[in-house]
């Protein structure tokens, strides 16, 4: 059960229209939890290690994960969190457009925890935001907070 205590959300979106209506859902289904927003796969690795501009960002305790993204895409983000030791804890879910077989293959392969295909409605978008909150956060046990995590400085 949770604690009540809001959870670190990193969202990776590339995506204006994506990022408001994730951000939307979260203040209509009066989720509490600390939404964090990276626009590239590059932005989310220096997120998660904590580099440059975050090098104060706190831990994830989720992040949602397009695929499709500049810089770095989300299987190249998913695979670098997934190999690492320090992050590969931290529940990925691959929140993206594309219900290709191969897409969902591929990031089960590399870990992912979920795969969820975004619709295309908004009512049903902002309902998929608020069953993947009320999981984690009232299903799920996620790993705890209090461990620290390195860095690393290589891409």
């Amino acid at each position: 059960m949770t604690t009540g205590q809001p959870i670190e959300v990193l969202l990776v979106e590339d995506d204006p229209g994506d990022e408001l209506i994730t951000r939307e859902a979260f203040e209509d289904n009066k989720i509490r939890n600390n939404l964090h927003v990276v626009r590239d796969g590059l932005e989310a690795l220096d997120f998660v290690y904590r580099r440059g501009e975050y090098g104060t960002a706190p831990r994830p305790d989720l992040i949602l994960l397009d695929l499709n993204l500049p810089k770095y895409d989300g299987r190249q983000v998913l695979e670098r969190i997934k190999g690492d030791p320090e992050l590969r804890s931290i529940p990925v879910v691959v929140l993206t457009t594309s219900s290709a077989e191969e897409d969902i293959l591929r990031s089960y392969e590399l870990f992912a925890n979920a795969y969820v295909s975004k619709p295309v409605d908004l009512d049903r978008f902002m309902a998929v935001i608020r069953q993947i909150d009320e999981f984690f956060v009232t299903v799920v046990r996620l790993p705890g907070r209090a461990r620290a995590y390195g860095g690393d400085e290589s891409v």
